[in-house]
């Protein structure tokens, strides 16, 4: 019997050489088994270990394509630099006018050699009672503001993240997600051994039908949801929809971690946790708010659960810096933050214009090239694109214009129910290349595939 490792090593060279192009379909699995005489199950395993190498991806109904390019590992592209294009969407950390020197008036005050002894010994989960109180005041919202004493601290959100569902799931455990979710967890999720479970959704999440199904054919551990300005489409749940998940997850006992990363932008909108505080695992931080390099995650836990979720924070060496934790305290107190988070919400609107008008109302122009979804106070937008493009071609083509994009299938959970849609960083490039980034971006979907009639 044929060898399926040696087959995908030679369709994988064949990729990797460029004899097939980003975007190529492979042929069906039944007429390349007879091509190369295996079975049809050999056929199977050899695209599957093309799939697990993330050198093609599969869609159900449609076939299996040469990704765009080779695959890193799940998530990086949202948080290192990943690309050497001129103009970069994939990347998102937004930055106000000023913000250096004003962080820096603030942290002064820390480098005197006496504070700066206190501050360089080592952090507690549970941070310190100044930094409980700062943070309970930072995260308040309408209809809910944390416990100081439910507080936990991480170096960064996606820390907090991690120790949130370690301390939910066991390894082999299913947790529910939205069907596109933060390219991160996914990543976490495998670290940790855990599965994640698809849940239908509407243009609001997921639905609660969706996830009464899942859970009662085969019980779920924890549910994950961003449900403001949720990464990538921006939506936001009414408070409808919460009211109504917030009842199915008490009434289950799930547990839900809730991640507000972004809900900065939109302080209408309530927190989950209002809807099932015995429950809601709510994680924030300052990486949006100031910068990726200073920041803290933020961990609100339900009553009961500090000792468990501090447990996992330091067996998982995510505890945020005491150096860390007396910054955030000072840029809360001297209003750094709030300043921050205003100016980086009028740049927001700001670039949500630039948006309409040079993309949005380019596609109206040329008779709708896609849908674009977004929110007017995000700093990202999901472009589901027009037939035939696909989004690993599309961001291929791109690519070869300067400027970098997610695909979209960076965040499906089902590797095989991939959107021919793309995610655009807005909050990163100067607003001059943005302008020019997506004046470009419409003639390239406009002008169809490479190889296609008109492209």
């Amino acid at each position: 019997m044929a060898d399926f490792r040696l087959i995908a090593d030679r369709i994988a060279e064949d990729i990797v050489t460029g004899r097939l192009g980003p975007g190529q379909q492979l042929p069906p699995q039944r007429w390349f088994a007879r091509r190369h005489r295996i079975a049809p199950s050999t056929a199977g395993r050899v695209y599957g270990e093309l799939v697990r190498r993330g050198l093609v991806v599969g869609e159900v109904g449609r076939g299996t394509f040469v990704r765009a390019a080779p695959a890193v590992a799940q998530g990086r592209a949202l948080i290192e630099t990943a690309t050497s294009a001129p103009v970069n969407l994939e990347l998102n950390y937004p930055s106000a006018a000023g913000q250096s020197e004003l962080v820096a008036a603030s942290l002064a005050p820390l480098l005197r050699a006496d504070v700066l002894t206190e501050a360089m010994r080592p952090g507690a989960a549970d941070g310190t009672a100044a930094a409980r109180e700062s943070a309970a005041r930072l995260l308040a919202v309408p209809g809910w503001r944390p416990d100081p004493a439910q507080l936990l601290f991480t170096g960064n959100a996606r820390q907090a993240i991690a120790a949130a569902l370690a301390s939910l799931v066991r390894p082999g455990g299913r947790v529910g997600v939205e069907e596109l979710t933060y390219p991160l967890v996914k990543e976490i999720a495998g670290r940790l051994g855990v599965v994640l479970v698809p849940l239908a959704g509407d243009a609001e999440g997921v639905r609660p039908d969706a996830l009464a199904a899942v859970h009662r054919a085969a019980p779920l551990s924890a549910l994950y949801l961003q449900p403001t300005l949720h990464n990538p489409t921006s939506s936001t749940m009414s408070e409808r929809r919460r009211g109504e998940l917030g009842d199915l997850v008490v009434a289950l006992g799930l547990p839900v971690v809730e991640d507000r990363i972004w809900s900065f932008l939109r302080p209408d909108a309530a927190a989950f946790a209002a809807h099932a505080p015995g429950l809601t695992h709510v994680v924030d931080g300052l990486s949006k708010r100031v910068a990726p390099g200073l920041t803290v995650g933020f961990l609100v836990v339900p009553e009961g659960r500090a000792e468990a979720v501090g447990a996992a924070v330091r067996s998982g060496g995510w505890s945020a810096g005491r150096f860390a934790l007396e910054a955030a305290v000072r840029w809360t107190a001297d209003g750094v933050v709030r300043r921050l988070v205003e100016e980086k919400r009028a740049d927001a609107a700001r670039r949500q214009a630039i948006l309409t008008e040079h993309l949005t109302a380019h596609l109206t122009e040329q008779g709708g090239v896609g849908t674009v979804r977004t929110d007017p106070h995000a700093y990202f937008a999901w472009w589901e694109l027009p037939t035939p493009w696909r989004a690993d071609t599309f961001t291929a083509a791109a690519a070869a214009h300067g400027i970098a994009v997610t695909p979209g299938t960076a965040f499906a959970v089902d590797p095989h129910r991939t959107p021919d849609a793309v995610r655009l960083g807005l909050a990163s490039a100067p607003e001059e290349e943005l302008a020019r980034a997506l004046r470009t971006l419409a003639a390239v979907a406009a002008g169809g595939p490479p190889g296609r009639a008109g492209g």
